[in-house]
């Protein structure tokens, strides 16, 4: 098409250009618009779930406390726990992203509005070229994952399809001939529509909340039995004692279905006869130490069949003995764990200890031990004395069942800090990454490995991230000159932190989000 020679013709069709685009600007500030409306109506849906969760958690509380129910609730409760807890992480780990992504694309105004709703660049470079979103893909689909693992297989088969937490796929396409996640959700995306869309994201986090602890305590509230006999029960609590020990038993009142006979599965022993609701188990003695006895009992009913499992032990032996965990009733890998032993009738210098799989180093005093273990489970450890009568060989006179755990993951910080603000003053002459093991009884420290540091000044583009091998901000001339630039307002992200601590197992630690002040 030929330009218009005239000059009135001309300047009508460049009026009509400028009036084109006019009119395309504000399709896009509707279109904006609306995410921003959307997003603030996610944020008050996110709101009201999140207290009807509350008052869920408080129901299964009060349950809990509830006469007789501690016993059947406190699983499920323990389950409903860890929900809470990995939602809460996903949804701030969320929140933390939008924080980020609103800082790169410009920040907000004094009244707290997005300054640059249609910025395009930040979404793709933080998402899509530094490949955030396929961090964000692995959390959700890793949370999925948490969430189903806390039901049963049939429940977890029957709400699997319903659980909004999911990673949807995108089609393929000409700009996303891959079907890459990241790019069908992220590229060229406006601010407040990644915005919107973490929104969404954190919604789906806590209906996928609500589903997982909803069924859990419907669970714990399953078709009671119902019980027609009561009998007096008195169990000692003490199966083997010396002379002048003190004997301790449980005495109660037991509601059974005299009318439905249990099925009893025992690891030893037998059941020499089951009437009127009642089973009576007896075994042989042998062999000297700690003896666990477990199984299972069955009741079937009219509608389902209901099987607990139970477990008891007794000692056999000629003589007492006893262990005494001097800081804390399991061993952890790594660490130096201390117990006393004791046998009556034994000289100390005759009493030793013998735990498979563990290193045993005596301790200071006579009867005492050092135990360092390597992997995790349960073991049993045995007070073996001489027996002086038998030629100086050693004998088992008890045993004692011990968890082996690994010590808990300890938490990242900077100058006691794992978010929030921090003064910039302070935050300059801190040498690098700390992991504190915070509320543990053994002296464990752990070494920061490996961390990733960016900075998003105020005013200027973001520094980083810088991928550094140890815990020490001076092993790179990148992050001195970033901690000599720093000034009030900038922000600190210090991500995929991993830590190795006396066990030897590298953990993999919370992010740390600062705002210099």
């Amino acid at each position: 098409m030929s330009m218009p020679k005239e000059p009135r013709q001309l300047m009508i069709n460049l009026m009509y250009l400028v009036l084109t685009a006019l009119l395309a600007l504000n399709v896009s500030n509707e279109i904006l618009h609306a995410f921003k409306v959307i997003n603030q109506s996610i944020s008050k849906s996110n709101s009201s779930i999140e207290d009807k969760n509350t008052d869920l958690y408080k129901q299964i509380e009060a349950n809990l406390n509830q006469p007789g129910q501690r016993e059947k609730v406190l699983p499920f409760k323990q389950k409903a726990d860890m929900v809470k807890a990995a939602s809460d992480s996903m949804y701030n780990f969320l929140e933390v992203w939008k924080g980020r992504i609103i800082d790169w694309s410009g920040g907000k105004d004094e009244e707290g509005n997005i300054k640059r709703e249609d910025n395009i660049d930040a979404t793709t470079l933080l998402l899509v070229e530094r490949k955030g979103g396929d961090t964000i893909k692995s959390r959700i689909q890793d949370l999925r994952s948490r969430l189903l693992g806390m039901l049963s297989e049939q429940d977890r088969n029957a709400i699997a399809n319903q659980l909004p937490i999911k990673v949807e796929e995108p089609k393929k396409s000409d700009n996303n001939p891959t079907a890459d996640w990241k790019v069908g959700f992220f590229h060229n995306m406006p601010t407040i529509a990644a915005v919107t869309l973490f929104s969404k994201f954190q919604n789906d986090v806590r209906n996928s909340e609500a589903q997982i602890v909803a069924q859990l305590f419907s669970e714990s509230h399953q078709t009671e039995l119902k019980f027609d006999e009561l009998q007096a029960v008195a169990v000692p609590k003490t199966t083997y004692a010396l002379e002048g020990q003190k004997i301790e038993g449980t005495i109660l009142m037991a509601a059974y279905n005299a009318s439905l006979d249990p099925k009893i599965s025992a690891s030893e022993g037998h059941v020499t006869k089951t009437e009127k609701g009642v089973a009576y188990w007896e075994t042989q003695a042998h062999g000297v130490g700690l003896k666990t006895v477990r199984g299972t009992v069955t009741l079937q009913t009219a509608t389902r069949t209901e099987t607990k499992p139970f477990e008891f032990q007794y000692m056999v032996g000629t003589t007492g003995a006893s262990m005494q965990f001097d800081k804390m009733n399991v061993f952890y890998i790594g660490v130096p764990n201390p117990v006393t032993i004791s046998a009556a009738g034994y000289s100390l210098e005759d009493v030793v200890l013998n735990v498979p799989g563990a290193t045993i180093t005596p301790g200071p005093a006579k009867g005492q031990f050092i135990i360092m273990v390597t992997q995790p489970g349960e073991i049993n450890a045995s007070i073996m004395a001489k027996d002086k009568s038998a030629g100086g060989g050693a004998k088992p006179v008890g045993a004692v069942k011990v968890r082996v755990k690994f010590i808990p993951d300890p938490v990242a910080q900077i100058a006691g800090k794992t978010s929030g603000g921090l003064q910039a003053n302070i935050f300059k002459v801190q040498a690098g990454v700390i992991a504190a093991l915070k509320n543990f009884d053994f002296d464990a420290r752990f070494v920061v490995t490996s961390f990733s540091f960016s900075m998003l000044p105020k005013h200027a583009d973001l520094i980083g991230p810088y991928n550094i091998t140890g815990a020490r901000f001076d092993t790179s001339r990148e992050i001195q000159e970033a901690l000599r630039r720093a000034k009030p307002g900038d922000k600190v992200f210090i991500e995929e932190i991993t830590a190795r601590g006396p066990d030897g197992k590298t953990r993999h630690l919370d992010a740390i989000a600062l705002t210099l002040l």
